[in-house]
């Protein structure tokens, strides 16, 4: 990772022009943000600290790092922890190693050394009180008493204009008094509530979130930061773009739900600039479409159902959208950034289809991963005339492009494992590998990978009729590499891995959770999609030098695709390996 403090990833993917870039750049053009000793550009990432993060934030987490970094600016972290039921440390902790794993940060180097600009709401819990009282004492918000079901029936929808409360125009002192008996404990939870008054008529607003909009309620819960310190809590609404001025943000950037909810936005830092609370310019909001990946769902609510219901292996389940899950299943940070560059930033909704994650993946990890040979379904194969203590060294390339890179080396012996689909018994039309001889025709010949060609002999079976070992005879003149080599024509090219020195590990060969595109669009039971093969676990043998891998190392596997040792399960010498992808994109649904 880059040492460089400046909210930077190692190597930014090339950039593509998009409606944010060109506001960002006309601002900068303009002066909008100019401000002693502040950068142009301040964005933010603003989870709320609830449950682990997914590929939609990864598209969030890579867009606002990414416009902080392109236009010499900064981005910040801030918690959003204001729903102290929900929240956990953990949460905060697994959020934090996600971004810095991505390959941001949120340090710059200010007048006086390294600035660290990793925030929370709860930081501002006091100023944000202050600011709910002005706008009590300034007729703009008031203490409602109604129960939560005649407020949510006053409130009208969206064909019909709510009601004012009766208790909206209740005197501005007993609103204060009301307000601050919350504070110090004295209601119990659902009691009462602040709501914000934006305009007279509010009530009758089109958009449902000018409607009265609470700010502040009351929820006898310990927070994770502040402990019992408070029993009332601001409302995201209020807090996020308090929070976003008071930290100086230049471009505050969400997703396209939040559309409706910026007229509030604008209106609560005008009134509070108004206040002399902060200066201007204030910021401003933009939206932006939310990441829509085939074959996978991001409601928080049920990815905590796949956990809970031990549908998945927890938070981290390589099978999981969340980025803990893809980096356990072996994306790169590099890979993730290179998507959310690619498909760009629009306005409009749409859905990306899986390939185009998965190829984004493989364009990163191609020039990267070392190969290795592996068996993942292996049958023996007897090379009856080769000695039986023979051992002859085998070499190729740790990467078929870098030769400098340099070889590997294991050992061709009389016992080997291949695949068991490089074997047929009664072999269809056009199969090219190993076959038995078939009445007065000789058996099939293949080249052994960087080894030998070889003729098939026979095969043995077991009691049940399962083919369990093949035999076979190898011409000594034909080793790859050797003169003799070309004077041995074949099609089929298998390869192996000795039995003496396989090393035997687990591999999960992993694919998508689900079989329908859009598993849980329309009210569907996205449980009903579940893909039974998302998950099959093998024991396979690969060649020697993968016991010494180490967890998080990405190799691929010649003919099978792209692995990672698993960076919870693995160990030297007793590697476990997870698949991450396949060599191309030829999924069907099975």
């Amino acid at each position: 990772m880059s040492n460089d403090k400046n909210n930077s990833a190692p190597a930014a993917p090339a950039l593509t022009s998009n409606f944010l870039r060109a506001i960002v750049e006309a601002d900068l053009a303009a002066g909008t943000h100019a401000r002693p000793g502040l950068p142009p550009v301040i964005t933010r990432f603003p989870p709320e600290p609830n449950g682990y993060l997914h590929v939609g934030h990864a598209k969030s987490i890579c867009l606002n790092f990414g416009l902080a970094r392109d236009y010499a600016g900064r981005c910040n972290l801030r918690f959003d922890d204001t729903n102290p039921a929900r929240e956990e440390q953990e949460y905060v902790d697994t959020i934090i190693d996600s971004v810095k794993w991505l390959g941001f940060n949120w340090e710059s180097e200010g007048p006086d050394g390294v600035e660290n600009h990793l925030h929370y709401a709860s930081d501002y819990f006091e100023q944000l009180y202050l600011m709910a009282e002005y706008l009590i004492q300034a007729g703009l918000a008031y203490v409602d008493s109604q129960s939560a079901d005649d407020m949510a029936a006053s409130r009208g929808n969206f064909n019909t204009p709510g009601s004012n409360s009766p208790f909206r125009d209740r005197p501005a002192d007993e609103s204060l008094a009301l307000f601050r008996a919350m504070r110090a404990g004295q209601f119990k939870d659902g009691e009462h509530i602040l709501r914000a008054k934006v305009s007279e008529d509010a009530m009758a607003s089109p958009n449902m979130n000018l409607r009265d909009p609470a700010i502040y309620r009351i929820r006898h819960a310990h927070h994770h930061r502040t402990g019992d310190a408070w029993c009332i809590y601001p409302m995201y609404d209020f807090t996020h773009p308090i929070s976003d001025a008071l930290e100086n943000i230049t471009h505050s950037v969400c997703t396209l739900e939040f559309q409706d909810h910026r007229p509030f936005y604008d209106w609560l830092l005008a009134t509070l600039s108004a206040g002399n609370f902060f200066r201007l310019p204030a910021p401003r909001q933009y939206e932006f479409s939310r990441l829509n990946l085939t074959y996978v769902i991001t409601s928080k609510r049920k990815l905590r159902q796949l956990v809970d219901e031990g549908i998945v292996d927890g938070w981290d389940d390589p099978r999981m959208p969340t980025i803990v899950g893809l980096r356990r299943r072996g994306f790169t940070p590099e890979a993730i950034q290179l998507f959310c560059e690619r498909i760009g930033v629009t306005k409009s909704d749409g859905w990306i289809d899986m390939s185009t994650f998965e190829g984004c993946l493989r364009e990163d990890l191609d020039p990267k991963a070392p190969r290795a040979a592996a068996v993942l379904r292996p049958l023996k194969l007897v090379i009856d005339n080769f000695a039986e203590d023979g051992s002859v060294e085998c070499n190729s390339p740790v990467h078929p492009h870098f030769p400098e890179r340099g070889l590997r080396t294991f050992p061709l012996t009389r016992r080997l494992w291949i695949e068991q689909d490089d074997f047929m018994e009664v072999p269809s039309k056009g199969y090219f590998r190993l076959y038995p001889p078939i009445g007065d025709k000789p058996g099939s010949r293949v080249r052994l990978r960087y080894g030998y060609v070889v003729e098939c002999t026979g095969f043995d079976k077991d009691a049940d009729g399962k083919v369990v070992a093949v035999h076979c005879h190898y011409f000594e003149d034909s080793k790859s590499g050797s003169d003799g080599s070309a004077t041995y024509k074949v099609k089929g090219n298998i390869h192996w891995v000795s039995e003496a020195t396989a090393v035997e590990a687990e591999v999960r060969l992993y694919d998508r959770l689900f079989t329908d595109p859009q598993p849980d669009a329309g009210g569907k039971d996205f449980t009903l999609a579940l893909n039974p093969n998302a998950k099959e676990v093998v024991r396979a043998y690969l060649e020697p030098g993968m016991a010494a891998a180490l967890p998080d190392q990405r190799f691929q596997f010649e003919r099978h695709g792209y692995f990672v040792a698993d960076r919870v399960d693995s160990l030297p010498g007793k590697p476990v390996f997870n698949r991450t992808v396949t060599l191309k994109d030829s999924w069907v649904a099975k």
